[in-house]
C-alpha cells in the first residue's frame, strides 16, 4: 500500500503541473487568500466563486481589512453566494486574528483550528496549501477519488471510512509536496474523477485504480441515504407606503441571520389557512409582541390579496414564501398602517433596496412585486 501511495502521489503531482486550471487563488501562497477561497468554495462551484473572490479580495485585501469591516458590508459582498454563515464565521475569525495573532493567520494547527468556522477540511487546506505542511484536506472530491482508487465499497460518509481516507491521504502527503498534492487531488476530482461519467481514459492514475479494475467506477462512492428535507411555508406581508415597504432584520442567530426580509411567520404544520396566519402576522405588527398568547383578533375590515410566491431549497429545508397584501393599508388612498414600536424594522424605499442584504428568495419576491409598476428600477 505504501509503495502504491508513493507512486500515486508522484504521478498525480506530475499531472497537476501540466493540467491544472489557472485559478486566482492558485497564484498566491497567502494564507488569508487561501482561507477566503476555501471558505467560498464550500458547497459552491468554482465558476461561481471566481468573480466573488476577486471582488472580495479587492475590498478586503488583508485580515485586518475584513476584521475592521462592518458585518453588513461583508454580507453585501457575499450576497448571492448563499450559506451566509460562512461569511460571518470568516469575519469573526479575522477579528480573532487581529486581536490575538497580530493580524497574521496562525500556522500552529491548534491556534488555526480554534478560529471560528475552521473545520477539519479547511484546517488541512490552509496548512497544506498555504504553509506546505502535510495535513490532509478531505472534501467530497477527495472522498470520491480515494474511494474509487482504493476500491472502498462502504459508504464514505461513515466516520470510520472517512478516517481511513484521511489517514491514506496523510501518508500520501509524505511522499510529495503538500501544497501541490492537495490541489492535485482536488483537481483530479473536479476535472477527471467526476461524480457522473468519470473520464477514466485520461486519468493519470487509472492503471492502479481498484474501482476501474473491478468495474465499479460508476457505483462508487457509496453514501448513506439522505434525510428528506423539511418543508416550511413562510407567510410574508407586503406593506407599502407609496414607494416604500416595511422590512425587518432576521435575528442574528440561525438561518439567514442578520439579513433583511418582509415581516413573516414560518409555518411547519398548521390546520389554519395561510390567510389566517397573514392576519395573525398583521395583528402582531399593529399590536406588538405583548399580545402573544392572547386570542388573535382579526383587524377590522381587512381583506388580503395573495400577491406572489417564491421557493428556495436550503441544505435541509425547502422554503415556499407566500406573500399577502392587506387591501386598504397604503398611504395612497387607504388607512395608514402604524407599526407597533416593539417591532424593529424600517420603511425601505424601492430605490434603496440594493443597500440592504436580502436572502435570494426575497430578492425573487421583491423583483416580482416591484417590477410590475417599476420595471425601470435595477433592484439587485
Amino acid at each position: 500500500m505504501e509503495e502504491s501511495l508513493a507512486a500515486f502521489t508522484h504521478t498525480l503531482e506530475a499531472w497537476y503541473t501540466q493540467a491544472s486550471r489557472d485559478l486566482p487563488w492558485r497564484r498566491t501562497a497567502d494564507p488569508y487568500a487561501i482561507l477566503v477561497s476555501e471558505t467560498m468554495l464550500q458547497q459552491t462551484r468554482v465558476e461561481t466563486v471566481i468573480p466573488y473572490y476577486d471582488r472580495f479580495m479587492d475590498r478586503f485585501p488583508t485580515p485586518l481589512h475584513l476584521a475592521d469591516a462592518a458585518i453588513d458590508d461583508v454580507l453585501k459582498m457575499w450576497e448571492g453566494l448563499g450559506y451566509y454563515r460562512r461569511a460571518r464565521n470568516l469575519k469573526a475569525a479575522m477579528e480573532v486574528v487581529r486581536d490575538r495573532h497580530g493580524g497574521r493567520i496562525p500556522e500552529d494547527p491548534d491556534e488555526l483550528r480554534a478560529l471560528p468556522g475552521i473545520g477539519p477540511y479547511t484546517l488541512g487546506a490552509v496548512l497544506s496549501i498555504a504553509f506546505n505542511r502535510p495535513y490532509p484536506a478531505v472534501d467530497g472530491n477527495v472522498l470520491r477519488v480515494m474511494s474509487r482508487y482504493s476500491g472502498i465499497e462502504e459508504p464514505v460518509d461513515l466516520p470510520k471510512v472517512k478516517r481511513q481516507i484521511e489517514q491514506d491521504v496523510a501518508k500520501a502527503l509524505r511522499y510529495g509536496t503538500p501544497r501541490v498534492f492537495t490541489q492535485a487531488l482536488m483537481e483530479l476530482g473536479a476535472l477527471v474523477c467526476t461524480p457522473k461519467k468519470p473520464r477514466c481514459s485520461v486519468c493519470p492514475v487509472a492503471s492502479n485504480c481498484a474501482a476501474r479494475a473491478r468495474g465499479l467506477t460508476e457505483a462508487l462512492p457509496k453514501r448513506l441515504p439522505k434525510r428528506a428535507r423539511r418543508r416550511q411555508i413562510v407567510v410574508a406581508l407586503w406593506l407599502t407606503r407609496g414607494d416604500s415597504f416595511w422590512a425587518e432584520r432576521r435575528p442574528e442567530g440561525g438561518l439567514l441571520g442578520g439579513m433583511w426580509q418582509l415581516p413573516a411567520v414560518e409555518i411547519d404544520d398548521s390546520s389554519a389557512s395561510l390567510e389566517w396566519h397573514a392576519r395573525a402576522c398583521l395583528t402582531e405588527l399593529r399590536l406588538g409582541h405583548a399580545h402573544k398568547g392572547d386570542t388573535i383578533r382579526e383587524p377590522e375590515a381587512v381583506v388580503f390579496e395573495r400577491v406572489c410566491e417564491a421557493s428556495h431549497a436550503f441544505t435541509h429545508l425547502d422554503w415556499t414564501v407566500v406573500v399577502f397584501a392587506p387591501v386598504g393599508y397604503d398611504q395612497a388612498g387607504g388607512q395608514l398602517l402604524e407599526i407597533h414600536p416593539s417591532h424593529e424594522g424600517t420603511w425601505v424605499g424601492f430605490e434603496e433596496i440594493s443597500k440592504f442584504v436580502w436572502p435570494k428568495v426575497y430578492q425573487d419576491v421583491l423583483s416580482q412585486l416591484i417590477s410590475r409598476n417599476h420595471k425601470q428600477l435595477a433592484l439587485f
